[in-house]
């Protein structure tokens, strides 16, 4: 049964207008004697220049008045943790609790990073296996946890493939990076921070790689290839140890963009496919919150033969203790401060002990029957197509085309986005890949029961429904949400955007200034 979805709403202002200077949520002992000569000894190492002459304006609130708003301000959200959220490609999961509570324990969160290494034993040991953990897990020789993010990742792999050439005298030859057009947004911008030219290669009539089309792109000035399989349309490249051959004997790379690994875990490995580097968004498979920016990790795993180029420190293991190495003289540098996101990479960790083997390679399968189950509820849908070969199985995700729908009522695939807010689901990723028109692209991901897929199928019925019925409904989706329908473009406008308190007391000096 299709239900209405009422997001709780509030008029609610900004913590800066709440409370006044009588308030105070906690207030701290004076300092003894001792501890205040130390402080003005510290202080007196600030230069002067960027020391505060006045406290800075923080909100005067209590407590209770802090507590309340962060709730409301809760309720007014979506998250994973509310309903389905089948954001293709972003992998947008259940998140165990129990790895909230490991990342939260006294010994990992009052540990320092430049506490003596024979201090913290104890943590280099749990990332030294992770790193053990996800090179088996990825077929790769050696894993680096610093990387941020999967296009963090991205980046260091292409300074890697950079390295390589150079180390063979052919950096300046190899300034080529080939991507497919189905590509991540983030690897061509990711190649063409390295320094690279990016190659773009067409998809066949099937959705894959053109090998035809990847022949005539390989060139003596090939560094490598990007590519991520399945790929972003929810189809395995079944001709992938022919492009590891095309790639390996042009004197390429090829790079394993891990966004999609979820599809794959425990059923086969990028190595065994022939890929040299490998990325891993944590964040997305192996269940770490995900989504406003982050928290996000992206370790990064490569072959025996780039193993020397990885990032310094290495954390090493001498069958007696584990050490920071930093004598590397072929790496690449460091890309980050410490060793990684080492909250994120904890919470990862723990879904990899609890689930072991068994419990990795389950999550592709239902992960993959899933996505199917969606596909077979969807497909024959009046005004929704699914490009690329109908008949053809797909792993984690299916992207639809709501182009004949746009064509018959005007009705396109972002206002089906913005109507399905309105029954409580949030919206699907669109207009992405960008050779699907009017992309709609699920993945239910293996968080999602039957029940909860039956009743996204029967909501896009009834919005397909209503655009040949009663379009202007959908012209003023949501209506049910906390913030109601928004203007696309003003909302991402820089001059409409207010990113800080002090923007927002600028804007409102102006617009009082204006009239």
């Amino acid at each position: 049964m299709v239900q209405n979805f009422r997001q709780a709403f509030w008029n609610e202002p900004m913590v800066f207008e709440l409370g006044n200077n009588r308030r105070r949520g906690f207030i701290l002992p004076k300092a003894e004697e001792t501890i205040q000569r130390e402080i003005g000894e510290i202080d007196k190492l600030i230069p002067s220049n960027i020391r505060r002459t006045k406290p800075p304006k923080l909100p005067q609130l209590s407590e209770v008045e802090v507590v309340r708003h962060y709730t409301r301000l809760s309720q007014m959200n979506y998250g994973v943790d509310l309903g389905f959220y089948p954001l293709g490609s972003c992998t947008m999961k259940y998140n165990p609790k129990i790895n909230e509570v490991l990342a939260e324990l006294p010994g990992i969160t009052m540990i320092h990073p430049y506490q003596n290494e024979e201090t913290v034993q104890g943590i280099l040991e749990v990332l030294y296996w992770l790193e053990r953990w996800l090179a088996e897990i990825t077929g790769m020789y050696e894993v680096c946890l610093q990387p941020a993010a999967g296009a963090h990742a991205e980046f260091l792999g292409a300074l890697i493939m950079r390295a390589y050439h150079k180390l063979n005298g052919d950096e300046t030859k190899r300034s080529e990076l080939i991507v497919p057009d189905s590509a991540h947004g983030t690897n061509p911008a990711s190649g063409t921070m390295a320094g690279f030219k990016i190659v773009v290669v067409p998809s066949d009539n099937e959705g894959c790689v053109d090998l035809k089309a990847l022949k005539e792109a390989v060139s003596e000035h090939t560094a490598g290839l990007m590519l991520t399989n399945p790929n972003t349309l929810g189809i395995f490249e079944r001709n992938i140890e022919e492009i590891a051959k095309i790639i390996h004997s042009s004197g390429g790379l090829l790079y394993y963009d891990g966004a999609n690994l979820n599809a794959i875990l425990g059923k086969v490995r990028p190595g065994d496919m022939g890929f040299d580097i490998v990325h891993i968004n944590i964040h997305k498979t192996f269940g770490t919150p995900h989504g406003g920016g982050g928290p996000g990790a992206g370790p990064i795993g490569v072959s025996e033969q780039l193993a020397k180029f990885l990032p310094i420190p290495r954390i090493v293991f001498d069958g007696n203790r584990y050490r920071l190495d930093y004598n590397r003289p072929y790496s690449v540098g460091k890309i980050r401060s410490f060793y990684g996101n080492v909250a994120v990479l904890l919470k990862a960790y723990a879904y990899i002990l609890s689930l072991g083997a068994e419990g990795l390679e389950q999550i592709a399968e239902v992960s993959v029957l899933n996505a199917n189950y969606l596909v077979k509820k969807l497909r024959g849908i009046k005004g929704l197509t699914l490009p690329y070969d109908e008949a053809k199985p797909r792993k984690h995700e299916c992207v639809f085309s709501a182009e004949r729908l746009k064509k018959q009522t005007g009705i396109s695939a972002l206002h089906i986005a913005k109507r399905l807010l309105d029954y409580g689901f949030h919206a699907p990723t669109i207009y992405f890949p960008l050779i699907v028109k009017e992309a709609l692209m699920i993945e239910p991901t293996e968080s999602f029961e039957k029940e909860t897929l039956d009743k996204f199928a029967e909501t896009m019925r009834k919005i397909v429904k209503e655009a040949y019925e009663n379009p202007e409904k959908l012209l003023k989706a949501p209506e049910n949400t906390a913030v109601p329908r928004v203007d696309e473009v003003k909302a991402s406008h820089p001059r409409t955007m207010t990113l800080s308190w002090k923007m927002y007391q600028q804007k409102l000096k102006e617009m009082r200034n204006n009239y």
